[in-house]
């Protein structure tokens, strides 16, 4: 049996939108949990990742993209969500692109420095910098703009960098038991993450703007013996988005719902059969009471 004391804690993941936070939440954990796609604000909820190891325990909070542009109630609220993860956390992780730093990466810097608790910088993508010694003056402009314990780079895609950006978190956390079984990868329900990945989807293939006016929920999430049923409904805010959303001759909503019923067949280990809608609600992304009652927080 090993001496060495358990550690257990929470770590938030914050930065501002595309910076890579869910890619790199997926990778340290090795599972994906965090949908992603290469537009900002993919993310709209906080999400759990847990990581379980033989001395440590790691709980990681993927946040929302904190961004400075958008008035919708949407975004005031996904800016919530992602400052209120830090509140109650063991280490904050700061996520920044190298060779960039924008007005939204100086608002996360600020919500940053208020914390009481270490914070990790982690500096993503260095591979796109070349060499690496174009590095070193924007790390020490970085240190002129955030307040960190600790700095690393990376590249989320780099199996080599997350083992060590996992041993230097792992010497943050306190000690303590574990919060989740070992066989844990996330506490949110197959429902939730259900949803979210045919939100992923309908991310990946629509325009630039649409995917901004859609979520989706979920109207049945029935378990059987042999098979889960799912029945989604994705909500748009004008006809002519539910149009593009089902396609010609219904082509579109047929491949967002085969690549969603894949991913989610390969993460139950079980059949799936999914059937989707598309209804318009006018305004919703801009309506708090709406939001509440999609399950926005």
């Amino acid at each position: 049996m090993s001496d060495t004391p358990f550690r257990c804690g929470t770590i938030a993941i914050i930065g501002r939108p595309n910076v890579g936070k869910s890619t790199l939440m997926n990778a340290l954990i090795g599972q994906k949990i965090s949908i992603t796609s290469p537009k900002p604000q993919t993310t709209r909820h906080r999400i759990h990742g847990i990581l379980t190891l033989d001395d440590a325990q790691l709980v990681f909070v993927d946040t929302p993209g904190v961004h400075i542009n958008g008035a919708k109630a949407l975004n005031r609220m996904m800016n919530r969500t992602a400052s209120s993860a830090l509140e109650g956390v063991d280490v904050v992780m700061m996520l920044v692109e190298a060779g960039r730093f924008t007005d939204e990466d100086a608002r996360v810097a600020e919500l940053v420095a208020h914390v009481d608790v270490p914070v990790l910088l982690v500096i993503n993508k260095v591979d796109r910098i070349q060499p690496r010694e174009k590095l070193f003056p924007y790390l020490a402009e970085l240190g002129k703009n955030v307040k960190f314990t600790q700095s690393i780079p990376l590249s989320a895609y780099d199996k080599k960098h997350a083992a060590l950006l996992i041993r230097e978190l792992t010497k943050l956390l306190p000690e303590g038991e574990p919060m989740f079984d070992e066989d844990m990868v996330t506490d949110a329900s197959s429902r939730f993450l259900a949803a979210e990945m045919i939100r992923e989807k309908l991310m990946r293939k629509l325009n630039e703007e649409l995917p901004y006016g859609l979520t989706v929920e979920i109207e049945k999430y029935e378990v059987t013996p042999d098979r889960v049923l799912v029945n989604a409904l994705i909500l748009v805010e004008r006809e002519g988005q539910k149009r593009i959303v089902i396609g010609e001759n219904g082509n579109m909503l047929k491949a967002v719902g085969t690549e969603a019923r894949h991913d989610l067949m390969k993460m139950l280990d079980m059949k799936v059969h999914m059937e989707l809608w598309v209804k318009v609600k006018d305004n919703w992304s801009d309506d708090e009471r709406a939001l509440a009652s999609l399950g926005y927080q």
